[in-house]
């Protein structure tokens, strides 16, 4: 059975464990409490030296990053249906995936962790920052979307799960996108089985 170190406000692990739902694979959760800093723990740092969430134990193997984690399970399982075999689908799959983390999380957590999560201690110059970047992001995801029911293909991927976990994280700070395509594809996210177990109660 996997083990999976997991905090529910984590979009990072909630993208996780949008595909073990989704794929009905057995998992444990191990809860890191962020606001205690339990991430910071010697305990922690000895599975993790990064102090980031999530991490998945497979017995000995350990991998941190979330995105390494879906294609890792897509490969074990062979989950074609959620990392499709076809090279032009699934280049769009890892095309998403690196836009996401690399361009799109930053500016999430530049508005999500100052707005909301820091309270009073919230850098402003980085949620201006972070508005400013999203200004110039979700028109590019809306125009990847368009006459598309899912970014990569007809259906979703992981690609779709790794990006909707940033898009709902936005919710939080009263900044989700309006975009006409955003949301009907974040409609079509928010109904799928593991989406929707991997949301915070």
């Amino acid at each position: 059975m996997y083990i999976l170190y997991h905090y529910p406000y984590s979009q990072h692990a909630r993208r996780v464990v949008s595909l073990l739902e989704a794929a009905e694979l057995p998992y444990e959760i191990r809860h890191i409490d962020m606001e205690k800093q339990e991430y910071l723990s010697p305990e922690y740092l000895a599975i993790n030296p990064n102090h980031q969430l999530p991490t998945l134990l497979d017995g000995d193997i350990k991998i941190h990053e979330s995105n390494a984690i879906l294609r890792y399970l897509c490969f074990k399982h062979e989950l074609n249906d959620w990392y499709p075999a076809d090279l032009a689908a699934r280049a769009g799959v890892e095309q998403w995936l690196d836009w996401n983390q690399c361009r799109l999380g930053p500016a999430i957590v530049d508005v999500v962790l100052n707005k909301v999560f820091m309270g009073e201690h919230g850098d402003k110059a980085a949620v201006a920052r972070g508005e400013a970047k999203l200004k110039e992001l979700l028109p590019i995801l809306a125009s990847g979307l368009k006459g598309k029911a899912f970014l990569a293909s007809d259906k979703p991927s992981i690609a779709d799960l790794s990006v909707a976990s940033n898009i709902f994280h936005l919710g939080f700070a009263e900044a989700s996108p309006q975009e006409p395509e955003i949301v009907s594809w974040f409609g079509r996210v928010s109904a799928l089985k593991g989406f929707v177990a991997s949301l915070p109660q």
